[in-house]
């Protein structure tokens, strides 16, 4: 054997004693791997659900360095490529990563509260929102349902599409806040108006929603306006700092996590401040089982200044301001299937993406789109719902039976 063919075959050896070592500190998912030298092998005896191809070298040092954010800033570029079902892939890998990493609670807690400890200011949410939600309405067209729902939906039925789910999620909202006409609701962080133009239609309130994204709010306006409910709701381009009305309901829905840990008391007084003694609020947001930091990739790439809370961390909003808590769902498969409907439709647009920014942009979004819905199916993620009221109200619901269409209310 020659000098240089041993070299070669030392190379492959340390190649693939490499990988597989990164392969078993992410719990040996099973998925086979190719090289860039075309070295194929499975990371464990079991049928492979897709293959990771390293197109190059360089991408083992970038996953070394920081797995997360090297694997999703490699995938991105195509230094690493997916071949087979991509959900299925990221499926496995999140399943295999949370069943291996059985960090310490405390340690766990320890990385959430550094993480979180940065403030979002008044400019740096602005700035936040502006790099996610200003991506252009005509890019979120392409894959939202019709109404421009961008947050977890609600699958009553087995055989509900999306369309319906979300339609069915705004109604399930709306019921346990138990909405009645001539009411006035504050929503922050309104997204494009589905849920405020809803209340208003199908409950006769009126709504005053806040939100920092530009194109949104103007977005919101339009759809306000063609379906003459503009004197019924009022969208703000302002953030829910700025909210100083009182109101009968409070509702937010998907904001929390942009919101930091560090403001969630101060949330809270806001909360309290425009409540009155009788109303009702409902937060809900993408949470944890219990307190971590938010993954290094989506935070640097995704959503900058993100937070998501466990429930304990949650409880930061209400517990300060003594809130009685009446009810708490956790929707988790519900945004699964969310996600999954989503990423469907995005790759079918995946060529439109790319004409109006590049395979990068569509490879990074399906990324997000995947390990999202990989995040909620293996349990990393949760999805809560919490209705809550000011202590002392008495005039609450004894059972869930008004959270469910044709179910009276006995008492």
């Amino acid at each position: 054997m020659s000098v240089e063919t041993r070299h070669v075959l030392d190379e492959r050896s340390f190649d693939r004693s490499v990988i597989r070592w990164i392969m078993k500190s992410v719990g040996n998912p099973r998925i086979s791997v190719r090289l860039w030298n075309g070295d194929e092998f499975r990371v464990t005896e079991a049928r492979p659900v897709a293959c990771m191809e390293f197109r190059s070298r360089r991408a083992v040092f970038e996953l070394l360095r920081s797995p997360s954010v090297g694997f999703g800033e490699c995938y991105s570029r195509g230094l690493i490529d997916v071949h087979g079902d991509f959900l299925a892939f990221a499926n496995e890998i999140t399943a295999a990563i949370t069943r291996h990493r059985g960090n310490s609670y405390y340690v766990s807690k320890l990385r959430s509260l550094l993480h979180a400890a940065r403030r979002n200011s008044l400019s740096r949410s602005r700035h936040n929102v502006h790099h996610h939600y200003d991506l252009g309405n005509d890019f979120y067209k392409l894959w939202l349902d019709e109404r421009m729902v961008y947050t977890c939906a609600y699958y009553d039925t087995p055989a509900a599409t999306l369309e319906e789910a979300q339609v069915a999620k705004l109604d399930h909202v709306c019921r346990k806040l138990q909405l009645e006409p001539g009411q006035k609701v504050i929503e922050a962080g309104c997204g494009w108006g589905a849920l405020a133009l809803h209340m208003a239609e199908h409950y006769g309130v009126e709504v005053i929603a806040y939100n920092n994204s530009r194109e949104q709010v103007a977005y919101a306006k339009e759809r306000a306006a063609a379906a003459k409910l503009d004197d019924r709701v009022t969208f703000v381009e302002d953030d829910y700092r700025t909210i100083d009305q009182r109101c009968d309901v409070f509702v937010s829905v998907g904001m929390l996590e942009h919101v930091g840990l560090a403001n969630f008391r101060s949330l809270g007084a806001l909360i309290r401040r425009v409540l009155k003694p009788d109303g009702f609020g409902l937060i809900h947001t993408i949470g944890r089982s219990f307190p971590n930091r938010t993954d290094s990739w989506i935070t640097k790439h995704i959503f900058p200044g993100g937070h998501i809370p466990s429930l304990s961390e949650m409880m930061s909003v209400f517990e300060p301001q003594k809130f009685s808590i009446l009810d708490v769902e956790n929707l988790r498969p519900h945004y699964a299937r969310t996600c999954a409907a989503w990423l469907q439709n995005f790759e079918a647009e995946a060529d439109t993406v790319a004409e109006m920014y590049d395979k990068e942009f569509v490879r990074m979004w399906r990324l997000y789109l995947a390990g999202s819905s990989a995040g909620f199916e293996s349990g990393t993620l949760q999805l809560y719902q919490v209705l809550f009221t000011p202590r002392g109200n008495n005039d609450v619901p004894w059972t869930r039976h008004y959270q469910y269409p044709g179910v009276a209310e006995t008492r």
